[in-house]
């Protein structure tokens, strides 16, 4: 049998074939998911983000920054970069305009990171804020979160306005949108999900009013620089630092519902329930599909997926997205590898973390070495 071309297989597979999102013309489905990657010093973006952003960059291929901080109170890890300030802002441009240069599309995005913090990370050492001063239960991590402060009622307009003010400079920076994270146990889940929200307020009880936070983020930010530059990561099923809904899938179909009120809001980031093993293989429950079919824009579909599990989501038209993480971080030319259906590295998880500029973050092997050259200084 000939040896596949690139040419041939990327007609072969469903994640290799093109998509319009809003006014983007994607060549390909293959998504990087936003990545903590702890390497910007002093929450603020180095040049080093350059060459690992860039090598994963390709013609018309989405990407999705590592979470980034809306004010100083949004800090819950070492070294993760911020875009309240300009000159974070500025640390950005670079970064946004080599990856633009190799022709990709580059969102941001932003997230407070609420109760998953200690007093180290606030300023003056105050106490985290959260919809709640309830502590995340110590885990097997050795991680203790400091307790949380219950935000005031009349405070939640200036976290809002932290949002809004964040997404203003993601596209000041050059960015072509942003991300809103509202997943993963984070303030807008410590919000959202029952397992987390105690208040008593207008911004309690209810799935309305516990949902009322994040719509008020969503209606700024979308106010602020339009619909069609906004999408949102959920994780209703997810229970993750303490984060968890007694209806997962009713907050899930609400939220949707609150999206498709923004004609044109972009795309709808969801992650899987979690996996599980069938037969000895890891299988996807492919839990988001009433979303899927609710949502009126792009849908997204993220957690644990292959290549072989990514072109059949996409085939069947359950999502028409997906995000690659720990693949993507080690295959900086995941889509290529896709494509020709090449062996992938395999990713250290030591190396995730860490502060080191190119150990674990910019070293993995491309499948050509003469790419390596052109995609980190193009």
């Amino acid at each position: 049998m000939a040896h596949q071309t690139e040419k041939d297989a990327t007609a072969a597979i469903p994640l290799m074939t093109p998509y319009k999102m809003g006014q983007f013309e994607l060549s390909h489905r293959v998504v990087l998911a936003p990545l903590t990657r702890n390497r910007s010093y002093g929450n603020v973006p180095q040049p080093h983000a350059v060459v690992y952003y860039t090598q994963r960059a390709t013609r018309g291929g989405l990407l999705v920054t590592e979470a980034t901080g809306v004010s100083a109170t949004a800090q819950g890890y070492p070294d993760t970069p911020g875009i309240w300030t300009q000159e974070q802002v500025e640390a950005w441009k670079p970064i946004v305009d080599a990856v633009h240069r190799k022709g990709a599309i580059f969102f941001c995005q932003i997230w407070h990171v609420g109760r998953v913090s200690t007093n180290d990370y606030q300023p003056d050492g105050q106490a985290p804020i959260s919809s709640t001063d309830k502590q995340i239960t110590p885990d097997d991590s050795g991680v203790v979160y400091s307790k949380p402060r219950r935000l005031r009622t009349d405070e939640i307009r200036q976290i809002v306005d932290d949002f809004r003010r964040t997404a203003r400079n993601a596209i000041e920076a050059g960015f072509d949108g942003v991300e809103i994270h509202g997943a993963h146990g984070y303030l807008l889940e410590q919000f959202m999900k029952d397992g987390a929200n105690d208040r008593t307020d207008q911004y309690g009880g209810s799935l309305e009013n516990r949902c009322r936070f994040v719509v008020e983020v969503i209606d700024a930010i979308v106010a602020e620089i339009g619909a069609h530059r906004v999408g949102i990561r959920l994780s209703p099923f997810l229970d993750f630092m303490d984060c968890v809904d007694s209806d997962p899938v009713a907050l899930g179909s609400y939220m949707v519902q609150q999206l498709n009120k923004h004609p044109k809001f972009l795309y709808c980031h969801m992650v899987e329930p979690r996996m599980a093993v069938v037969e000895g293989r890891r299988k996807i429950n492919h839990g988001l599909l009433p979303f899927r079919k609710q949502f009126n824009g792009t849908f997204i579909a993220a957690g644990g997926y292959d290549r072989e599990e990514g072109n059949k989501v996409v085939a069947d038209d359950y999502a028409d997205l997906v995000a690659y993480g720990r693949l993507f971080l080690a295959n900086p030319d995941l889509p290529k590898r896709f494509a020709l259906n090449a062996s992938l590295n395999k990713y250290n998880r030591s190396t995730f973390y860490i502060k080191d500029p190119v150990v674990g973050y910019t070293d993995y092997p491309f499948l050509d070495e003469n790419d390596k050259d052109s995609a980190t200084y193009a």
